[in-house]
């Protein structure tokens, strides 16, 4: 049953009396702003009288307000003012003076034109955390280079990886790019509000798409190239680069299967019926498995192939190998374990009807986060957020 919205709920996270002023659009700077919202931060989004892209982007019931808009803007207020316009900027200004955090997703120069540089921020709030994702460092070559997550997950080695296991390059499913980087972002501000609470001093905090996720890619694919000059086999994880790495077909489905350290491969082998391998040289070690992943795991997903999902998924279990069934996205919506822990959020949203959000994730003994704003209409809050600054209602009046 749809639960009231949330509208009016007092933000209980470990951000709860921050402040953030939110001039960011599209996936990256939203993702960031929404999770520092999550743990209670009053996220003031300041939209164009157009608004934010996003909100035409996906199937909605009213103008401007689609699925991807109400996915990455709950638990903020919107604010619409045209920046070009002087009493806009100055009014701005006015609500940077209360801010904790200022967030764009400008490039340099833009932020420049329009007069939110970093130096003008702080020139009015010295005590500011400053912050953007841009697409490169800001003291390369490439600082100001547009940026998108489709360009950067081939520039970043992602399309290559999944030409090496399927023959073609592809990009994820997903805009992996501006999500992994907008939680960047917003954790990357947390530990700048951190030392703020330590020296008093307020910073700038810059996330670059490339570098950021080339680092998450090269973790584990460095592989080799670790040590200077390089170990063979060279660059790429090579577990994770073998065409037999993938959920493995059964009788009736597929399953998802790991074995990572030599006791659980002990285990898996007797009941697959391999237990004859355990002895073979090329897999009764950590070391020889790295060597012949391709081998190991193209007879993993022979025997898998003779019973059903269940069947596996009941004697997996029993030797406490890590196991599961594929599942889609369109299944996951009903699965019974989600519905009992209350991952999926109803509730009824004060102009969209029942609507549906994912429960926060994250877990604070003491300072717990909750779901205290649904998504905002373009502009709902500017009288609110303007008055309580102390503009008059004539300014307010103007700035619209």
């Amino acid at each position: 049953m749809a639960q009231q919205a949330e509208g009016g709920k007092t933000p209980t996270g470990p951000l709860a009396g921050i402040r953030v002023v939110d001039l960011t659009v599209n996936v990256l700077g939203p993702v960031a702003t929404q999770v520092l919202g999550d743990m209670g931060a009053d996220v003031i989004k300041i939209e164009t009288l157009q608004g934010d892209p996003n909100r035409d982007t996906g199937p909605s019931r009213n103008p401007r307000m689609s699925a991807m808009h109400m996915n990455v803007n709950r638990n903020k207020r919107s604010v619409t003012l045209n920046l070009k316009s002087p009493d806009s900027l100055a009014a701005l200004m006015r609500l940077v003076e209360t801010a904790d955090v200022f967030v764009h997703s400008m490039r340099p120069a833009a932020a420049e034109r329009l007069g939110v540089s970093y130096e003008a921020i702080a020139q009015c709030n010295p005590r500011i955390i400053y912050a953007f994702g841009p697409g490169y460092r800001q003291d390369g070559p490439h600082r100001d280079y547009p940026a998108y997550d489709d360009v950067v997950q081939g520039e970043s080695g992602i399309a290559a990886l999944m030409s090496q296991v399927n023959g073609e390059p592809r990009f994820y499913p997903t805009v992996i790019i501006d999500k992994f980087c907008g939680y960047v972002l917003a954790s990357s501000i947390g530990m700048a509000l951190y030392s703020r609470e330590r020296t008093g001093k307020g910073q700038q905090v810059q996330v670059p798409m490339f570098e950021t996720i080339l680092t998450f890619n090269y973790l584990e694919h460095l592989w080799g190239a670790a040590f200077d000059p390089p170990l063979e086999p060279g660059i790429g994880y090579v577990r994770l680069l073998t065409r037999h790495r993938r959920p493995y077909p059964t009788k009736d489905g597929y399953i998802c299967v790991l074995a990572v350290n030599d006791e659980q491969w002990k285990r898996i082998l007797p009941v697959l019926g391999r237990a004859d391998l355990i002895a073979d040289p090329r897999f009764a070690t950590t070391p020889a498995r790295v060597k012949h992943y391709d081998e190991l795991y193209g007879i993993v997903g022979e025997q898998l192939k003779l019973r059903t999902t269940a069947e596996w998924h009941e004697l997996l279990d029993r030797e406490d190998i890590p196991n599961g069934p594929m599942r889609t996205l369109q299944e996951l919506l009903h699965d019974p374990y989600l519905t009992e822990t209350g991952f999926f959020h109803h509730y009824e949203h004060p102009t969209e009807g029942a609507a549906v959000t994912t429960a926060i994730p994250v877990n604070f003994s003491q300072t717990p986060a909750n779901l205290h704003r649904p998504p905002p209409c373009l502009g709902e809050h500017t009288q609110e957020v303007f008055a309580e600054i102390g503009l008059s209602e004539a300014d307010i009046t103007k700035l619209r």
